[in-house]
């Protein structure tokens, strides 16, 4: 919105001209949802525990150590979207139709995370909206999001799959390509909300990632650099920039909250919608293997849920103690901080191996 009214004035104060620069307000974006952050989060938490009671159900069947967590309110994401879409709609161009596309499906499935963890608050159970009812919405929302990138990055481009380190390959995917850009909003959607089962677990990788991906945004969304780096050329998808940069500000914000002992739990209101948030803009800015190498931490963890449910309806046996990974860990006597930071450096070496793909060509 700042940029909008404020970009037209650039000829007639060198404070106006700062508006002009996307690294200008991608900063700002990230400082303004940090402090927004810092501001809104005690009352946030205060509201929080005197309308939940006694805060996120803990599954029965989880490690031991969970249950001392018992009263911790849940529904922090709220704080993270809130201050993730204020930053966004005052410093991006509104004009913008990746900013909008990216913003309103992290907005809806924010929604469907918000009604989930509403739900397990009033049963007072760990089981909220049906497994069947959750993948509806989220197909649905990731598809129309999906079909909506496609239509403004148009020609071949717009549906193809470009692969790392082959400069020249783009796999044309057609009418499918709104199908696969589906599926990669959707699973990383449910990898980030499987991740998010310690405090400041999912947090710090989304961040990394959020960083990462900013990085890459702003790169293919500039022709000069674009060329240099011989990635494909996404115009206008470097506004994604200030979006993903108000994120790693968000993020910031909450982890004040969520570093442990975590004071709040971001539920599946932010878990679903970073998730989400994360695979539609590497859908925009046609990096969607690099987002598996960056956001490898999760890829993992969404992985070890799905071979454990596999193995075990086949021979009635567990490959992990218990899934997903970091509860794996937790059961073979791990402490949550060990498995938290190793995770975390685990989430760096991930974010430089995708950086290097950018070079190596």
């Amino acid at each position: 919105m700042l940029y909008n009214l404020l970009r037209p004035l650039a000829d007639q104060s060198i404070a106006f001209n700062l508006f002009r620069y996307l690294t200008f307000r991608s900063g700002a974006a990230c400082i303004t949802a940090l402090v927004l952050s810092l501001l809104l989060g005690p009352m946030l938490i205060r509201w929080l525990k005197s309308v939940q009671g006694s805060g996120q159900p803990i599954r029965p069947d989880g490690p031991e150590t969970h249950f001392a967590k018992k009263g911790t309110p849940t529904m922090g994401g709220v704080l993270i979207l809130s201050t993730l879409c204020v930053s966004t709609l005052l410093w991006a161009d509104l004009r913008n139709g990746y900013v909008w596309a990216v913003m309103l499906l992290t907005l809806c499935y924010g929604a469907l995370g918000f009604v989930d963890d509403y739900i397990k608050l009033l049963k007072s159970n760990h089981k909220g909206i049906s497994a069947r009812g959750k993948l509806i919405w989220q197909l649905l929302g990731g598809l129309a999001a999906a079909a909506w990138i496609a239509w403004l990055t148009k020609g071949a481009l717009g549906t193809g799959v470009t692969i790392p380190v082959f400069k020249e390959v783009l796999i044309p995917l057609g009418f499918a390509f709104p199908i696969f850009g589906m599926l990669v909003m959707l699973g990383f959607s449910n990898a980030v909300n499987l991740t998010d089962g310690l405090d400041g677990l999912a947090i710090v990788p989304t961040i990394i990632a959020a960083g990462v991906m900013a990085l890459i945004a702003y790169l293919v969304g500039n022709r000069i650099f674009a060329d240099y780096l011989q990635l494909n050329f996404v115009p206008a998808v470097g506004e994604l920039c200030v979006f993903l940069s108000a994120l790693v500000g968000a993020g910031l914000g909450f982890l004040w909250f969520n570093a442990p002992p975590a004071a709040v739990f971001m539920g599946d209101t932010g878990a679903l919608a970073l998730g989400g948030a994360l695979g539609a803009v590497s859908v925009a800015i046609k990096h969607e293997i690099v987002l598996a190498i960056v956001g490898g931490l999760f890829v993992v963890e969404l992985a070890s849920s799905l071979i454990q449910v596999f193995w075990f309806k086949r021979t009635g046996k567990r490959v992990f103690l218990m899934a997903p990974l970091h509860h794996h860990f937790e059961k073979k006597g791990w402490s949550e901080p060990t498995i938290v930071i190793r995770f975390w450096i685990i989430a760096m070496i991930l974010a430089l191996i995708g950086l290097a793909t950018l070079k190596i060509r």
